[in-house]
Protein backbone atom coordinates (compact mmCIF):
# COMPACT_ATOMS: atom_id res chain seq x y z
CA UNK A 1 0.00 0.00 0.00
CA UNK A 2 2.85 2.20 0.48
CA UNK A 3 4.24 1.56 -2.66
CA UNK A 4 1.42 3.30 -4.39
CA UNK A 5 2.14 6.66 -2.67
CA UNK A 6 4.52 8.92 -4.16
CA UNK A 7 7.87 9.54 -3.38
CA UNK A 8 7.24 12.98 -2.24
CA UNK A 9 4.58 12.00 0.38
CA UNK A 10 6.45 8.97 1.97
CA UNK A 11 9.84 10.75 2.33
CA UNK A 12 7.41 14.11 3.93
CA UNK A 13 5.56 11.02 6.36
CA UNK A 14 8.82 9.96 7.27
CA UNK A 15 10.16 13.50 7.85
CA UNK A 16 7.03 14.08 9.97
CA UNK A 17 7.73 10.73 11.95
CA UNK A 18 11.26 11.97 12.67
CA UNK A 19 10.04 15.32 13.77
CA UNK A 20 8.16 13.66 16.28
CA UNK A 21 9.98 10.77 17.02
CA UNK A 22 12.67 13.75 18.15
CA UNK A 23 10.75 16.42 19.60
CA UNK A 24 10.32 14.38 22.45
CA UNK A 25 13.95 14.08 23.92
CA UNK A 26 14.44 17.24 22.75
CA UNK A 27 11.60 18.44 24.97
CA UNK A 28 12.41 16.59 28.03
CA UNK A 29 15.98 18.00 27.79
CA UNK A 30 14.70 21.37 27.42
CA UNK A 31 12.35 20.74 30.26
CA UNK A 32 15.48 19.10 32.72
CA UNK A 33 17.58 22.18 32.08
CA UNK A 34 15.13 24.78 32.56
CA UNK A 35 14.26 23.34 35.91
CA UNK A 36 18.09 23.14 36.51
CA UNK A 37 18.26 27.24 35.96
CA UNK A 38 15.13 27.21 38.34
CA UNK A 39 16.64 25.58 41.03
CA UNK A 40 19.88 27.90 40.83
CA UNK A 41 18.23 31.18 41.08
CA UNK A 42 15.95 29.96 43.58
CA UNK A 43 19.34 29.00 45.82
CA UNK A 44 21.10 32.31 44.60
CA UNK A 45 17.98 34.64 45.96
CA UNK A 46 18.18 32.16 49.11
CA UNK A 47 21.92 32.79 49.95
CA UNK A 48 21.33 36.77 48.66
CA UNK A 49 18.02 36.73 51.46
CA UNK A 50 20.87 35.35 54.27
CA UNK A 51 23.48 37.55 53.60
CA UNK A 52 20.96 40.18 54.25
CA UNK A 53 19.57 39.28 57.08
CA UNK A 54 22.46 38.23 58.89
CA UNK A 55 24.05 41.99 57.83
CA UNK A 56 20.54 43.37 59.74
CA UNK A 57 20.86 40.89 62.51
CA UNK A 58 24.47 42.29 63.26
CA UNK A 59 23.46 46.06 63.15
CA UNK A 60 20.36 45.28 65.84
CA UNK A 61 22.90 43.14 68.03
CA UNK A 62 25.10 46.28 68.36
CA UNK A 63 22.30 48.81 69.11
CA UNK A 64 21.13 49.79 72.84
CA UNK A 65 17.89 50.20 73.70
CA UNK A 66 17.33 53.54 72.98
CA UNK A 67 19.03 52.43 69.22
CA UNK A 68 16.68 50.04 68.74
CA UNK A 69 13.34 52.20 69.34
CA UNK A 70 14.72 54.83 66.86
CA UNK A 71 15.12 52.28 64.32
CA UNK A 72 11.76 51.22 65.04
CA UNK A 73 10.49 55.15 64.65
CA UNK A 74 9.32 55.09 68.57
CA UNK A 75 10.66 57.61 70.99
CA UNK A 76 12.52 56.02 73.49
CA UNK A 77 11.65 57.17 77.35
CA UNK A 78 14.83 57.00 78.84
CA UNK A 79 12.86 57.78 82.77
CA UNK A 80 10.84 54.46 82.45
CA UNK A 81 13.07 52.96 79.81
CA UNK A 82 10.65 52.26 77.60
CA UNK A 83 9.61 52.77 73.83
CA UNK A 84 6.71 54.83 73.04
Amino acid sequence: MLALLPTWLRLGAVAVLGGMIAAGPVYLYGHSKGREAERVAVLKRSVDLLRERNASDEAINGMDDAGLCAALDGVWVPDDRRCE
